[in-house]
């Protein structure tokens, strides 16, 4: 693709988000990202189908599933453009960048023909059911049971816990242990099931910011037809591994640019406030740019080696994207804390009226979960290590 090319097409998407982040999507605005997901569901699922409609979703899929395939750098530029416009939080995340690409991946004909044309058009809303009170950052600890029965149907029994929007969502994936006496890894199956059903409870869990787009979800024999199992039974690890090097990809980019407007804004308070006369604040708003400029360098390599992995015919995660979660997580972690200290002892009032300063402190509040969610700290570090480095495993305690 040339230079050319490039600008024409980041012109596209940026006139397309003008004429359409507009009118009734105009409040949409910078708005459900991480911690404030729970603002316009229904609004931003709308939206959803307004990006199938103007053919904004599934750029990356083969075009025999409903997508685009278009290549590595127009995907980058859509993200970062879709960001740079203010695009909201998407609704369909987990559905056309996670689950999606796993089912193209490795679903049957009938699975992709089924579900993937709903994930495409922006109808059909899916939420992640791996995490469970004794399994956060553990994964392969799961103890959520799938037993089949009679029919070849699986039923599924356990708890999930921070399901990100399953309240708002029709599908979930789940992990569960299908192999009585099975430990780790071994013996996980990857089931997909209709939310709507009788044995599945949602509990929303109210965060100290008022918010639940958090939920728990109970599972008191939940049915998984035979023909919505991902795989085989037995090779529930091996699919969400992959699913997780799907989560590592090309929107990492408009995660980016979303930090890129944050890091503007605790610029621009520092400004107006005379707290960039500090040096030392200065010196940190900085760093903090540095840092953004050797995250999108990794993404950008990590993509790369992520495309020749797939030339390849493989899914593992490649090196690059080991220290992702870790660097992004204590990157923003990091803005957290300097958006507060620029505020200063305003950090500590709540003005709705103020949207700059309330979006510092919803962001400072929610970027300390960052490095807990979706792998601890330590748990990203023993990654690094062992997977990436090839040192000897950290000592596994008994459960």
């Amino acid at each position: 693709m040339t230079a050319h090319e490039e600008s024409a097409f980041r012109a596209e998407v940026a006139q397309w988000m003008a004429a359409n982040l507009a009118g009734e999507f105009a409040c949409l605005k910078h708005r459900g990202g991480p911690g404030d997901e729970e603002a316009f569901p229904e609004l931003r699922k709308a939206w959803e189908r307004r990006l199938a409609e103007g053919g904004w979703t599934g750029l990356g899929w083969p075009r025999a599933h409903g997508g685009r395939e278009l290549p590595v750098m127009q995907q980058v530029i859509f993200h970062e453009e879709y960001a740079r416009a203010g695009g909201p939080g998407r609704m369909g995340h987990i559905g056309e960048g996670l689950i999606g690409p796993t089912l193209i991946a490795f679903g049957t004909e009938d699975q992709k023909a089924r579900l993937l044309p709903g994930i495409r058009n922006g109808t059909t809303f899916w939420c992640q059911g791996y995490s469970e009170p004794g399994a956060g950052s553990d994964l392969a600890n799961v103890r959520t049971r799938a037993v089949r029965d009679a029919s070849g149907d699986w039923l599924v029994s356990g708890q999930k816990v921070w399901t990100s929007l399953a309240h708002e969502s029709d599908w979930i994936f789940v992990l569960a242990r299908c192999e009585p006496g099975s430990r780790g890894s071994k013996g996980l199956v990857f089931l997909m099931l209709p939310l709507d059903q009788p044995g599945i409870e949602i509990r929303p869990i109210r965060q100290m910011g008022g918010g639940a787009e958090f939920n728990e979800v109970f599972f008191d024999g939940a049915r998984a037809a035979a023909a919505d199992v991902l795989g085989e039974p037995g090779d529930g690890w091996r699919i969400a591994m992959a699913l997780l090097g799907f989560e590592r990809g090309i929107s990492t980019l408009g995660q980016q640019m979303q930090f890129t407007h944050e890091l503007e804004w605790v610029a621009q308070a520092a400004r107006d406030n005379g707290s960039s006369r500090d040096a030392l604040v200065r010196q940190r708003i900085a760093r903090a740019w540095a840092g953004l400029r050797v995250m999108r360098a990794n993404a950008l390599r990590m993509l790369a080696g992520a495309a020749q992995a797939e030339q390849d015919g493989g899914t593992a995660l490649q090196r690059e994207a080991l220290i992702y979660k870790y660097y992004w997580s204590n990157w923003h972690r990091d803005l957290g804390q300097l958006a507060l200290d620029v505020l200063g002892p305003l950090a500590n009032v709540l003005d709705a009226g103020d949207t700059r300063r309330t979006r510092l402190q919803q962001m400072a509040l929610f970027s300390r979960a960052d490095t807990i969610y979706a792998g601890t700290n330590e748990i990203q570090l023993n990654i690094i290590a062992e997977r990436g480095l090839g040192m000897p495993r950290e000592a596994r305690g008994q459960s």
